[in-house]
């Protein structure tokens, strides 16, 4: 019971923690510059259970993200989720993107009980003015990755974000 207890407890707090994070705009306030696209992407597993793929932070400052927008909308819906996709615009300048791949399921207990995966790590990137970019990856068992492609010709922009292994998430990381 002191287990379960605890469990709660760290799911709680984790909950309470992400509440009171900052999100700071993508554009800085005033900028008239050339600008660019980021969208996040989703892979939907089943009506309770997706795949989320999101920039995280940009220069190291959080910005929204679908995986919280979808929390946010779907919460007291149980077991269903409808994702919620974020496209943000973005100067175009040289900057420092934190790339995030997970698991998430619609209802808390599905992830107490279930394996969830993620991966993520920064990305230096300059994007090209006009341009539209996605956030993509693939999260499993034996191999997990994250990466940033231009939407328009499909190519990697720089290095992908790679677990070779499990990336597979403990119970009080979910």
């Amino acid at each position: 019971m002191k287990k379960i207890s605890r469990i709660c407890a760290a799911i709680v707090g984790a909950c309470c923690s992400a509440a009171c994070t900052t999100v700071t705009p993508s554009l800085p306030p005033g900028y008239s510059g050339p600008t660019a696209e980021i969208r996040d992407s989703v892979t939907v597993k089943s009506r309770s259970n997706a795949d989320f793929f999101y920039i995280a932070s940009v220069d190291g400052n959080a910005v929204e993200q679908s995986l919280d927008k979808t929390v946010g909308a779907n919460f007291g819906q149980g077991f269903n989720m409808n994702p919620q996709i974020v496209q943000r615009t973005v100067p175009a300048r040289s900057m420092k993107l934190e790339l995030v791949g997970r698991t998430h399921h619609a209802a808390p207990i599905q992830s107490l009980f279930s394996t969830e995966f993620q991966v993520k790590g920064p990305l230096s990137f300059t994007p090209e003015a006009e341009h539209t970019y996605i956030v993509h990856g693939e999260l499993g068992e034996n191999y997990s990755a994250v990466w940033l492609e231009d939407l328009g010709s499909g190519t990697i922009v720089g290095q992908k974000i790679e677990i070779h292994g499990s990336a597979a998430l403990g119970i009080l990381e979910k």
